[in-house]
């Protein structure tokens, strides 16, 4: 006698749409890397600049100009690997709702972070005012606060908020400090190390983990 098949009732609909979107699921490595990496080596940078402010670091123009160049290349070197890895792991399209959103709101902030680079540096060239290249970070921290408001949407973690919070009031700092260059530096500094090389290392050890944190 065939078994009478099973009802679902609205409760069951609604915890199998919340498994869905509330799944656990690791971040990419690539998005892990990308605040690891570029908030410990450009924050370096920013030290860098502080020494030469304070007149610790007398280098040569070659020299700082090898230094500056390599933060880049050296950044760069470590996306590409952590892209390569994500591909051979499979990472992108799979995984819960919640993670995959959360990840594309990350790269759009990236792409939109493209375009205001050629802006404020185009900017920056045709007025001869290096100042105007500095709100670039400013607008960067913006939208990481925006990319970062999406995530702790999605995921209620208290940290994500704090950090959505933190680049908020980092924009405006570095908007207001623009001209007063050491204050600027400081600000950056503490921020590139507190709201991208701290939360990297946490969605690096998600990403190496399986990602239950994420």
């Amino acid at each position: 006698m065939p078994t009478k098949p099973r009802l679902h009732s609205p409760e069951d609909d609604l915890a199998f749409m919340r498994s869905i979107v509330e799944g656990g699921g690791r971040p990419p490595m690539t998005l892990a890397v990308c605040y690891l990496a570029g908030g410990l080596l450009y924050g370096l940078q920013c030290l860098f600049h502080l020494g030469q402010v304070f007149g610790v670091i007398r280098w040569p123009d070659l020299a700082n100009l090898i230094f500056v160049v390599g933060i880049t290349a050296t950044f760069l070197a470590i996306l590409t690997w952590a892209i390569l890895r994500d591909r051979k792991a499979g990472a992108g399209n799979r995984g819960p709702l919640a993670a995959r959103v959360t990840s594309a709101a990350f790269s759009a902030s990236g792409m939109a972070n493209s375009a205001v680079v050629i802006v404020f540096a185009v900017g920056a060239w045709r007025d001869q005012d290096f100042a105007i290249w500095l709100y670039y970070a400013a607008i960067v921290f913006a939208l990481q606060a925006a990319a970062w408001f999406v995530a702790w949407t999605l995921k209620k973690k208290a940290w994500m908020l704090a950090v959505s919070i933190g680049g908020w009031i980092t924009a405006v700092a570095l908007g207001v400090l623009v001209r007063q260059p050491l204050a600027y530096l400081g600000v950056c500094t503490v921020a590139l190390f507190l709201l991208f090389a701290l939360p990297g290392l946490i969605l690096f050890r998600d990403a190496r983990a399986g990602g239950k944190g994420f």
